[in-house]
């Protein structure tokens, strides 16, 4: 017979750790850490001054903080807290621009995209500028009426403003439409707008000077007035506009004054109150319908007043305190 073979006994298997298996959990770990880091870094905080520089991430800065830049370079967006400050001369924002109550945007000649001031913000100055759409928020339940003034800029997109005073001016360009709705006033003085304007229920009315519009413009429910073109009574300009479409004012109180204005269209007139002063010199294509008061009474006006506000004052105080605060505070850390 052949020989019995002892049976072997069987030892259960034990885990066993390789280096590459320490080596991949320990890459593993500095991996996390090291992503952890990055996203911490994805936020760059501006108090102070910064110059030539490119910020390679988002740009904060902080409530009730200045920061004051020339010439710096943000690659993505910027937020503004709650009452802080951002004065930017020359630079370049890849990003869009928020600004939050009682924070203040002053940009010229610099490049942005969207900006955005929230409710109860204190303002937005944009001057020899370039940015995407403009949006101001209701005040809500704040006490601070924002403003927005706009110099010799192009805006790619629409202007949306529910609050304060609205002016643009010297050669400003919206390629969309301008939308106004319980502003304090809303003017606009030698700049084109390529789509509508709208302008519903400011508390001091319209006034447009030297201006095109390509689209159809509408002025409705504003008290104080409507002045298009000049020697009328809210302000002093010297030249009327081209409306590329009809024109519609109505529920007007305050008076409403027409100039020296080309209208590719129809002026359509309707409970104003007074009637509407429309003067011979302008040239209606599509005729008028509605109320106008007897030619005669559309006299000039020599005694018009400068345009009343408060915006231009407080800009360029919170301006001026912006960069004293942002230059005490030194140099920004940027990178």
């Amino acid at each position: 017979m052949p020989a019995t073979v002892p049976a072997k006994r069987l030892t259960p298997l034990r885990p066993t750790v390789t280096l590459a298996a320490l080596t991949l959990a320990a890459t593993t770990v500095f991996a996390g850490v090291a992503a952890h880091e990055a996203n911490a870094a994805l936020v760059t905080y501006c108090i102070g001054t910064g110059g030539a520089v490119t910020v390679p991430n988002d740009l904060y800065v902080p409530a009730g903080e200045s920061c004051s830049l020339e010439g710096t370079t943000i690659t993505g967006n910027v937020q503004v807290a709650s009452g802080a400050n951002l004065v930017v001369d020359g630079g370049t924002i890849s990003g869009e621009v928020r600004v939050a109550a009682d924070g203040y945007l002053d940009a010229t000649s610099t490049s942005m995209g969207p900006v955005t001031l929230a409710a109860g913000g204190f303002g937005v100055y944009l001057r020899q500028a370039s940015s995407g759409t403009v949006i101001l928020r209701p005040k809500g339940s704040a006490t601070i009426e924002g403003f927005l003034f706009v110099e010799d800029t192009t805006v790619a997109g629409n202007v949306n403003v529910s609050v304060g005073e609205v002016r643009l001016d010297q050669m400003t360009q919206v390629t969309g439409n301008l939308s106004s709705s319980g502003a304090y006033y809303t003017d606009v003085h030698d700049s084109f707008v390529d789509g509508t304007l709208s302008v519903l229920n400011n508390a001091t009315g319209s006034v447009v000077c030297g201006s095109a519009v390509g689209g159809k413009a509408t002025f409705a429910g504003n008290l104080g007035g409507v002045q298009l073109g000049p020697n009328g009574t809210l302000d002093s300009c010297a030249s009327g506009g081209y409306w590329g479409r009809d024109v519609s004012i109505t529920n007007t109180t305050g008076g409403v004054s027409l100039d020296d204005n080309i209208i590719n269209g129809q002026l359509q007139l309707a409970s104003n109150n007074p009637a509407a002063r429309v003067a011979a010199n302008n040239r209606i294509r599509g005729g008028v319908s509605g109320a106008q008061a007897p030619a005669a009474a559309m006299a000039r006006d020599a005694t018009t007043a400068e345009r009343a506000g408060t915006g231009d004052q407080r800009a360029a105080s919170r301006r001026t305190d912006a960069v004293g605060e942002a230059t005490t505070a030194g140099p920004a850390h940027l990178r």
